[in-house]
């Protein structure tokens, strides 16, 4: 939802600008998070927005507008390929297909303090935002010396990717007991059938909802891998 500073300000006769800026996290392909802003609006050096900087790139970026139909949009950006940047990205993670990328919107007098003289802002505010649009690199549609332009899809749009990424199971859970995504490693144990047990090599989980709630608590928030409202829902 669209801050309410930032929609009283956009109705005003001469609102602030707009500022662009852009967020790459190539993590998931063994990379790093790259930010950006198109240097537009006047502004060719980093700009600090919510802590982060963001450096100057040449890029223009389009098409994140939803159409009445309901049709996914689907947009392109392109940045600038300066001394062969982004080749080198496309290289190293195969056309930066899946790539997360984050479009970032406040107005110019929200920015962070630091962007200003004497490190003086009295109208700074981090929560004066436009909502984020979130897309993924679908694939790569042109790259040359002067420019590299991607296409952008939804998490709901990914080729070949079913959300969530796993099966849905409403009564068992799928983590590896004591694992990184189970994470429990406490000291109660307990036997398949929920029942108590001083014997550590007796220690073995049910899978199961209790099961959990035994080990980290009835009212906690639970990892319970499995999905217990899966069986609300009607085909």
């Amino acid at each position: 939802m669209t801050s309410t500073l930032i929609t009283s300000e956009i109705q005003k006769l001469a609102p602030s600008a707009v500022m662009e800026m852009f967020e790459v996290d190539l993590t998931e392909l063994g990379g790093t998070i790259y930010r950006f802003h198109a240097g537009s609006n006047g502004l060719s050096e980093a700009l600090v927005w919510q802590g982060e900087t963001y450096s100057a790139w040449p890029c223009t970026a389009s098409g994140f507008d939803y159409s009445t139909n309901g049709q996914l949009p689907r947009p392109k950006i392109s940045l600038a390929n300066a001394m062969g940047t982004i080749t080198a990205l496309i290289l190293a993670h195969d056309d930066m297909v899946g790539g997360k990328v984050t479009r970032k919107r406040t107005l110019a007098r929200y920015l962070d303090a630091v962007n200003f003289d004497g490190g003086v802002n009295p109208d700074a505010d981090d929560t004066a935002e436009f909502p984020d649009d979130i897309f993924y690199i679908d694939r790569k549609v042109t790259e040359n010396k002067l420019v590299c332009e991607f296409e952008l899809t939804s998490a709901f749009d990914v080729t070949g990717i079913k959300l969530p990424r796993r099966q849905i199971i409403q009564g068992l859970c799928p983590f590896l007991y004591r694992g990184g995504e189970c994470g429990y490693v406490g000291t109660d144990y307990f036997k398949v059938d929920d029942s108590s047990t001083t014997d550590s090599s007796l220690d073995v989980c049910g899978k199961r909802l209790n099961s959990c709630k035994l080990r980290f608590g009835a009212t906690s928030e639970l990892p319970f891998g499995g999905f217990p409202g899966a069986g609300l829902i009607e085909g």
